[in-house]
């Protein structure tokens, strides 16, 4: 191995909706974390390996920080800030147009002092939108008044815009070290959670409103040719929490057109990401108050 190979944790932090998980993604070359338009996707600390000639850079994708409104809420801000612990560089995304007077970045600015041993590299998303040439320069010095910054680099998650110069920023401030894990491992996280994302991605994708935050799924049965060589297919059978009838009703649709609309999207996305033909069977239940409830929140992985 090179001696000057470097290997570390990069801890990415932001408010919901600035393109997070979008950015790790094209950095990635691998949809590892799922995304969409609407706020609060990302639930979970989500390991990303990035694999490069001089370096190996573990990605770690934390939800966005906000104002918890309920358990839930608060389980998801829990995991954002304990993404930070193991962190050798702290990747903190906003966009154009954020300030830090917003009390989500003021938030984050409370945890970065917290850990002011961490160096933070600001990633200013969504540069290809038009007009955002006039605004990066004004946004970057907002963001230097108020936090320590140790470098700023604006970046498109969209079209890749400078991401290879994001890349390059970071390793220079990982530690020289071996690899820690195998450069053909992409996540630690397996196909049947990854599933799990891909399904509750697609029900936010045909829905609105409160419904999107209202969703938790649940894997109850992933049976993969790789594991069973018996079979020729993959059988994944799911279902969809919601908090209230009205939602369920959202999801199945009229005449059940709704849920058929997901699972043919969301059985799409899983060949893709297996490689096998699949069967997907989705059910839709109603489990009251889950977001608020410490025993569901434990059951549905939330703990």
């Amino acid at each position: 191995m090179q001696t000057d190979f470097r290997a570390g944790v990069v801890a990415v932090i932001g408010r919901p909706n600035v393109g997070k998980s979008s950015l790790l993604n094209r950095i990635l070359k691998y949809k590892l974390s799922i995304v969409s338009a609407k706020p609060q996707t990302t639930r979970d600390n989500i390991l990303g390996l990035y694999n490069g000639a001089s370096s190996q850079i573990l990605f770690v994708d934390t939800p966005g920080i906000h104002a918890p409104l309920n358990k839930l809420g608060e389980r998801l801000v829990e995991r954002a800030v304990s993404g930070l612990e193991d962190a050798n560089v702290i990747l903190y995304v906003v966009t154009i147009d954020d300030r830090p007077e917003q009390r989500e970045n003021a938030r984050i600015a409370e945890v970065l002092r917290e850990h002011s041993d961490v160096p933070v590299v600001m990633a200013v998303n969504k540069v290809d939108l038009p007009g955002s040439k006039n605004k990066i320069l004004p946004v970057i010095d907002r963001f230097t008044k108020k936090i320590k910054l140790r470098d700023v680099v604006p970046v498109s998650a969209k079209d890749g815009t400078n991401t290879e110069v994001l890349v390059k920023t970071l390793e220079s401030l990982l530690p020289v070290a071996a690899p820690l894990y195998p450069d053909d491992m992409i996540t630690d996280r397996t196909e049947r959670f990854i599933a799990q994302e891909l399904i509750r991605e697609k029900v936010i994708a045909f829905t609105d409103e409160e419904v999107p935050h209202s969703v938790a799924v649940e894997i109850e049965e992933f049976k993969s040719p790789d594991e069973y060589p018996e079979r020729r297919d993959l059988f994944v059978r799911a279902t969809v929490y919601v908090e209230r009838e009205g939602q369920r009703a959202i999801i199945l649709g009229r005449k059940g057109e709704k849920i058929k609309t997901i699972g043919t999207a969301a059985r799409k996305a899983l060949e893709e990401m297996t490689g096998h033909k699949t069967y997907l069977e989705l059910w839709v239940k109603v489990d009251k108050g889950w977001r608020d409830s410490e025993k569901e929140l434990k059951r549905l992985g939330y703990e």
